[in-house]
């Protein structure tokens, strides 16, 4: 069958409408993953056109898989978090949604409070359990959109939930009716997708549900996740864990337009951000996040990542406020007193920091040098140097520039006192670095007694 493509305007061949293959036991693509060894990563060499959609944004589940990590949030701290979301979202909504808990008085009490803020965005959504019961909360908290789990992989359908596809399918339909029913929009989280049958359940499953929201009217959206990490976004990479192919397939042979599907992503293998940059690239208008990527087991994709992933791909911020991010991080540390590593990208304490000498030269010169970009700007962030027995005249003369306020160069006589006092610690057998509150009471100290020598 031949149809014209209206996005394309090209003439293309319309496949035959895959439909659900059952089995009497799930295919658990054991060469694939084989447990006893890491996973294997397989090649059928299909590439699949990149064909990023027009708008792209970010959603947050902070105040849901971010919270299935650690010991809750308090009401309070949702939103000043919710609060800050919003400024870094800018005016025109790039962190459109942001997903919250409904179970208990708590997580509701929270999600009214970010509801009276009367914030567009980001627009807050619910993740409820599949019963009439909580369409019914949802719906009289106002909301218009909610998550609804739909395992896809036969590890869950078959070992978990001890069905077969075609039951398992029943029994999601019918949930999804039931949402629908009460005026609920759903969000579809297609667990475990990336060790699914593609073309026997996923596809055929999302058929089903394309079929149900032109029967409603009401928009449905797939959110495709990657439960355990093991999407790659190399091209040439087979099904089920070619992230570019299962966007692909949702778009191409699904049916689903980009602003409906969404990916979600964890970093098991350390590719979340780069497997939710290819999701953009591929055809889904959504990623989802989490601040600081905290979230189960190894987390999900840092919101902060994509925020500046997003600027490079568009070439813009589109008016996100990126100086957000630095206060984010000190209200995680400060305020709710989670530890961030130092070496996080952007975030972290030493993440525009240099220890070396060589390094502390080019800052000297140029910051541009050795800065990946002007971070005092963007993150409010300037870059820094710590202090150790490799940081040289040339550190401390862009540490004391940073302390004093001007600029100093390495021969500065501040510099040459200071080294000299530097130099003796390690000589005596000091291992540690130098912190900033030493390092100013030394300053303070060489400086009055060249006062004294003065006066």
């Amino acid at each position: 069958m031949i149809e014209l493509n209206r996005e394309k305007h090209v003439l293309m061949e319309c496949e035959y409408k895959y439909e659900l293959q059952d089995r009497e036991e799930g295919n658990l693509y054991r060469d694939m993953f084989p447990y006893e060894e890491p996973p294997k990563c397989t090649f059928n060499f299909r590439l699949t056109p990149a064909n990023m959609p027009e708008n792209i944004w970010i959603t947050d589940t902070t105040f849901r898989d971010g919270q299935q990590s650690r010991a809750p949030y308090e009401p309070g701290q949702i939103v000043d978090l919710f609060k800050m979301l919003h400024r870094l979202s800018g005016p025109k909504g790039i962190i459109r949604q942001s997903e919250f808990f409904l179970y208990s008085e708590r997580d509701r009490d929270a999600l009214r409070r970010c509801q009276d803020l009367g914030y567009e965005f980001p627009e807050i959504t619910g993740w409820i359990r599949a019963t009439k019961e909580d369409f019914a909360l949802a719906k009289g908290l106002g909301l218009k959109e909610c998550g609804i789990l739909v395992s896809c992989s036969d590890y869950h359908i078959y070992k978990k939930l001890k069905k077969t596809r075609r039951q398992a399918a029943d029994s999601y339909l019918g949930v999804i009716k039931d949402a629908l029913d009460a005026g609920i929009h759903p969000r579809c989280h297609f667990e475990d997708i990336t060790r699914a049958d593609f073309y026997g359940f996923v596809v055929p499953f999302a058929h089903e549900i394309s079929d149900l929201m032109r029967e409603s009217g009401i928009p449905i959206k797939i959110r495709a996740c990657d439960t355990m990490g093991y999407g790659v976004p190399y091209p040439g990479a087979s099904l089920p864990r070619s992230v570019a192919g299962i966007i692909y397939g949702l778009r191409n042979y699904g049916g689903f337009p980009p602003e409906l599907l969404e990916w979600h992503g964890h970093n098991d293998f350390y590719k979340a951000v780069s497997n939710s940059a290819t999701a953009w690239l591929y055809g889904a208008s959504g990623v989802n996040c989490s601040l600081l990527g905290i979230g189960e087991r190894t987390g999900n994709t840092p919101l902060e990542a994509m925020v500046i992933e997003y600027a490079q791909l568009k070439g813009t911020l589109d008016g996100m406020d990126t100086t957000v991010i630095r206060e984010i991080a000190d209200y995680f540390e400060n305020s709710i007193g989670y530890h961030i590593p130092d070496n996080t990208p952007f975030v972290g304490r030493s993440f525009n920091v240099t220890q070396a000498g060589i390094h502390a030269d080019g800052l000297l010169k140029d910051e541009e040098i050795y800065n990946i970009f002007d971070t005092t700007k963007i993150l409010n962030s300037p870059p820094r140097v710590i202090i150790s027995k490799n940081s040289g005249a040339a550190g401390l003369a862009v540490w004391l520039s940073h302390h004093t306020g001007r600029q100093v160069a390495k021969t500065d006589p501040a510099v040459a006192e200071m080294k000299r006092w530097i130099d003796a610690q390690y000589e005596a057998g000091r291992v540690t670095n130098i912190g900033d509150a030493e390092l100013a009471e030394i300053y303070e100290s060489l400086k009055g007694e060249r006062e004294n020598e003065h006066s």
